[in-house]
């Protein structure tokens, strides 16, 4: 038995959020004896908050470049990712995350255009012995998804245009085509009621986990 790390992408608006919840309390259930983590990126400890709020809900009077955004993200998820994913996974538990290092390819190297290679330069060691097990990509049209969705906290891309998630849906089509994600890649429509969209998720999580 060993550690499973499993992540959530997707535009926003298509229920990611709320699935991963729904799996979090599924898993602790199926699997009592193991320790079942739910965290997000950018977040899950005080330090990763802190830059969410910075580079997601803070108003600044000079426009923040791609660049910065993608030190930021990295940044947060170096921290997260050895202070509360890497303990579960040596105690062979169960990560489920709410974005990884995939939604910074689609955000800032795709629809922000500094590119995938430059992405995976900036979180070589971020990301050094952290590759998830499997990723869940909810699929949905962008017009559905952007009428669907509010961040109470703040977040500065969902005043983005259609076009902007557009190139970013784009974008993760391209991703899933790399080979450090392609064989553990699950498209999941997210069209349709909670049930039956986590049911699909169900689908996948057995066949990991059978």
């Amino acid at each position: 038995m060993k550690g499973i790390y499993i992540v959530l992408e997707g535009i926003v608006g298509t229920g990611k959020t709320t699935q991963a919840t729904k799996l979090h309390e599924y898993l602790k259930k199926k699997f009592p004896d193991r320790q079942v983590l739910l965290t997000r990126e950018p977040g899950g400890t005080q330090i990763s908050e802190s830059i969410r709020t910075l580079v997601q809900g803070t108003s600044f009077s000079e426009k923040m470049t791609a660049e910065t955004e993608a030190y930021l993200y990295a940044a947060s998820r170096a921290q997260s990712l050895r202070t509360i994913v890497e303990p579960v996974l040596k105690k062979e538990g169960i990560v489920i995350s709410d974005r990884s290092v995939i939604s910074s390819l689609a955000y800032q190297g795709i629809a922000r255009k500094l590119g995938i290679k430059k992405i995976m330069e900036i979180n070589k060691i971020a990301i050094e012995g952290f590759m998830p097990d499997l990723i869940l990509f909810f699929d949905l049209n962008p017009e559905i998804g952007l009428k669907r969705t509010f961040d109470k906290n703040g977040d500065k891309f969902e005043s983005k245009s259609v076009d902007f998630f557009n190139k970013i849906t784009d974008g993760y089509n391209e991703i899933a085509q790399l080979p450090e994600f392609k064989q553990n890649w699950k498209t999941i429509d997210a069209l349709g009621s909670k049930e039956e969209v986590f049911n699909r998720i169900l689908g996948e999580i057995n066949k990991l986990l059978h």
